[in-house]
C-alpha cells in the first residue's frame, strides 16, 4: 500500500469573496502556520495544459509579493534542472530570476568600480 500525505489549504473570504486570511496543514509531520499567498500549479494530463489558482491577501504588500515570485522563479529553475536534467536551460531561467530581482529592487544593481 502506498503512503498518502494530504495539504489543506483555508481560505477566509470576506464579503466580496476576497481572501482575508489563510492558512495551511499538512498531514507529513504535522506541519502548517498561516501565510498571505498561496500559488498552485497542476498538469493537467488528458489536456495538456497547466491549472492555476493564485490567492494573496490583502495584507500581502508589493514587496513581499516581489520577492515571493523571485523565490518561485528562483524555485522553478530549481525543478527544472532536477526534473530534466537540462542545466542550460535551468541556468537561462535563473538568470532570468536574477535579472528580475535587480529589476523589482530585491537586488541591487552592481556598481563598475
Amino acid at each position: 500500500m502506498n503512503k498518502k500525505s494530504e495539504i489543506h489549504i483555508t481560505v477566509e473570504l470576506n464579503e466580496n469573496n476576497l481572501p482575508v486570511k489563510m492558512n495551511w496543514t499538512s498531514t507529513e509531520n504535522n506541519e502548517g502556520g498561516d501565510c498571505k499567498s498561496f500559488f498552485l500549479a497542476l498538469w493537467d494530463t488528458k489536456e495538456q495544459t497547466s491549472l492555476h489558482l493564485n490567492l494573496w491577501t490583502k495584507d500581502m504588500n508589493v514587496e513581499e509579493m516581489r520577492q515571493f515570485i523571485h523565490q518561485m522563479l528562483l524555485n522553478q529553475s530549481d525543478t527544472l534542472k532536477k526534473a530534466t536534467g537540462d542545466e542550460p536551460l535551468a541556468a537561462s531561467l535563473y538568470d532570468y530570476s536574477h535579472e528580475y530581482a535587480i529589476k523589482s529592487g530585491i537586488l541591487k544593481m552592481p556598481t563598475k568600480s
